[in-house]
């Protein structure tokens, strides 16, 4: 198995704390972790915040991006949310990426600036769990998978392990449910291949780290994240300390050449576990996806993204919150999804897909 470069690892140019923040050890922690790093603290007077950012928009976004806020999770994030269909709960560690993805399924979904703001309360959160388990809808009634107990996904707004330098917030939460003896299980899944501080914790297999993955070819649109190589490594780093792993790959893009790269990849993963023992693998398949709102804002982010947002082989989808998304159409669906279930099936057989979307 090959070693691991030196890890991608995101270090905020400038830490917000919001004077509520400092009110709990959690956020101390941060602040003091953040400072050691060598990031320019400053202690906000109150609990807004407060961005002087340039008025140019590259120059703004760029800021924004190299800023983490440790701010109070409010009680509407302690109210959990279903994430169908990945997990049966929400538990949001943070909000916001430092990464630079031009296809990010974040952009339409927050306002303002794109700051990361990491949740000092992390206490609260944590007591907040144990009366959501066995509450579950989503995987826990699933027959497939209701081995997993009542499910809570840590990366639905945030990539908790690229952030997990300043937050520490990850190890405590997997340190938690592996002593916790509840009937439940955490997830969480990242860019990102620093896992070493993770390798040791008592995870107890209550965990499920998986790497989000796209080939070379795409590896364009993914600016500031961990090399796939190293992704890979850190996958079979954490199989073999007795984590469930997984491969989220998303989002699945329709381009020319995509099943040549796409079957690279995933001869890549079987490549990365060979001899590996005992290994619980599962699969998740997203295919690309964008709204209007999303789009204009990816566009702003990143002015002349070759990233294809066009409607070309593209319907529109309603959801069930009555909005509208761009879908690849049912022909480019059919051939994406016959390709993948094919390919998984021969080159990583005892893998579990758990969804396609």
């Amino acid at each position: 198995m090959p070693e691991p470069t030196s890890p991608r690892v995101w270090r905020p140019r400038r830490l917000l704390v919001t004077r509520a923040a400092r009110g709990f050890a959690h956020g101390r922690a941060m602040v003091e972790r953040a400072a050691a790093l060598g990031t320019e603290i400053v202690e906000l007077s109150g609990d807004r915040l407060t961005l002087d950012l340039p008025s140019d928009p590259a120059r703004a976004y760029a800021e924004a991006k190299a800023t983490l806020a440790v701010v109070v999770a409010p009680p509407s994030r302690r109210r959990f949310q279903p994430i169908p269909p990945s997990a049966d709960w929400r538990v949001d560690l943070a909000q916001g990426c430092p990464a630079h993805c031009s296809y990010c399924y974040l952009a339409g979904s927050l306002t303002g600036p794109p700051i990361t703001r990491a949740y000092a309360n992390l206490d609260e959160i944590v007591d907040t769990i144990p009366a959501y388990v066995g509450q579950g809808q989503i995987t826990s009634r699933s027959r497939a998978r209701a081995h997993e107990g009542t499910t809570f996904e840590a990366s639905c707004y945030t990539d908790p392990l690229a952030i997990e330098p300043v937050t520490g917030s990850l190890a405590a939460l997997i340190s938690w449910f592996g002593a916790a003896g509840l009937d439940a299980a955490l997830r969480f899944t990242t860019k990102f291949a620093d896992v070493a501080p993770l390798l040791g914790l008592a995870h107890a297999g209550r965990t499920r780290m998986r790497v989000s993955l796209n080939p070379a070819l795409f590896a364009r649109y993914e600016g500031g994240t961990a090399r796939v190589a190293d992704r890979l490594i850190a996958m079979r780093r954490m199989a073999d300390a007795g984590y469930p792993i997984g491969l989220t790959i998303a989002p699945i893009i329709a381009a020319e050449g995509w099943q040549a790269a796409y079957g690279g990849l995933i001869a890549d993963v079987a490549t990365a576990l060979d001899g590996a023992a005992d290994v619980d693998l599962t699969v998740e398949l997203i295919t690309h996806r964008f709204t209007e709102g999303s789009k204009a804002t990816l566009d702003s982010w990143y002015p002349g993204s070759a990233l294809d947002m066009s409607a070309a082989n593209r319907i529109e989808k309603r959801t069930k919150f009555g909005t509208s998304k761009q879908v690849y159409d049912l022909p480019t669906m059919k051939a994406l999804r016959t390709f993948f279930y094919d390919t998984i099936a021969a080159q990583l057989p005892d893998a579990r897909i758990l969804y396609w979307t």
